[in-house]
């Protein structure tokens, strides 16, 4: 079976202390998965060897069956990888409709090309609101982005990050920071996603990621505790007491 994602024996350690030890993971095409675990498991160190940002000191990486251990963060993209991150990173003065806009045009080689706005070319304009729509901000579109709520800002990092159209998308913390009561609206709109896209949420929410996951990898200490769906996973006592608490299940 191709998967989206794999990774095979990935490893990194800074000096004596490792912090990825020899995890195997995958996703499978079309996935809604989640990972969790507890504060200094080694998520983001994974995330950010899936994305590039660090080098693995040993392990492979595979995207679509192709090794990207060593391939550069811009070639991932081009590959299909896209990733949201803790912190939005939008252009906060630009109306909303620009900053999926841009995203759009660098994609198709537009940008390279362009002395005017993005939202100006009417094949850009029409995918970027339709992606806006999708994600529930159609109504905004004409808002600069620092004036959304932070929910929506979410949503709108979302937004641009699927105007590169990946293959995978990697969703780090999607309700960080997000008021307990609008997590839900994040909820409604990851599931309206296209099942083509595999999609990987890292997340502290337990609720999301019961709601939104097929399975669920937990981490702990670098390693790979266990895999499993939802309903394995709240039932496994190894989980319940390295992270989630009997509270949360």
């Amino acid at each position: 079976m191709a998967f989206a994602l794999q990774t095979e024996k990935l490893c990194k350690s800074f000096g004596a202390l490792t912090v990825a030890d020899h995890i195997d993971f995958r996703l499978e095409p079309g996935a809604r998965h989640a990972l969790i675990g507890p504060n200094g498991a080694g998520k983001t160190t994974f995330v950010n060897m899936l994305t590039g940002v660090l080098a693995p000191t040993s392990g492979s990486i595979f995207l679509n069956d192709q090794e990207v251990t060593n391939t550069s963060q811009a070639a991932r993209v081009r590959l299909g990888l896209g990733r949201t991150f803790q912190i939005t990173t939008l252009f906060r003065s630009l109306p909303v409709l620009d900053n999926v806009a841009l995203a759009v045009a660098e994609r198709t080689g537009v940008a390279k090309r362009m002395w005017r706005s993005a939202s100006s070319c009417k094949d850009i304009v029409e995918e970027s609101q339709n992606l806006l729509g999708v994600l529930g901000l159609a109504d905004d579109a004409a808002s600069a982005a620092q004036d959304l709520p932070y929910g929506k800002q979410r949503l709108l990092e979302i937004a641009v990050t699927l105007g590169l159209k990946p293959k995978v998308l990697l969703l780090d913390e999607p309700a960080a920071g997000v008021p307990s009561h609008d997590s839900g609206k994040v909820l409604q709109q990851l599931e309206k996603l296209s099942s083509d896209i595999a999609v990987l949420i890292i997340e502290h929410d337990m609720d999301l990621v019961f709601r939104f996951a097929q399975r669920i990898t937990v981490l702990v200490q670098g390693q790979v505790l266990v895999e499993g769906t939802p309903s394995e996973i709240a039932g496994d006592k190894r989980v319940r007491d390295v992270y989630l608490g009997e509270a949360h299940v």
